[in-house]
């Protein structure tokens, strides 16, 4: 059963957004409705078991104190997909 969802969302984002949903022949709620979907099925996972090369490495790199790792991840998948297009 689908329900109607409101959100607040920069009128900017969603221009883009929507120009990206057509881009990709699909439409925006099917987008925010499948990353809602992956998101909360990540966190719902369990941990993988770490193998003996991860229990290796583990420790062998100490990232800066001000290191934001979501905002790399995001920066870097969005060079990613920018480039595919």
């Amino acid at each position: 059963m689908n329900t109607k969802l409101t959100l607040t969302i920069q009128q900017s984002v969603i221009e883009e957004a929507k120009k990206y949903a057509k881009s990709k022949g699909r439409s925006l709620s099917d987008i925010i409705e499948n990353y809602l979907k992956a998101i909360t099925t990540d966190a719902n996972t369990s941990v993988t078991p770490h193998t003996p090369v991860t229990d290796t490495l583990k420790g062998t790199f100490k990232a800066p104190q001000d290191f934001d790792y979501k905002k790399e991840l995001t920066k870097a998948l969005t060079k990613k997909y920018q480039s595919n297009e």
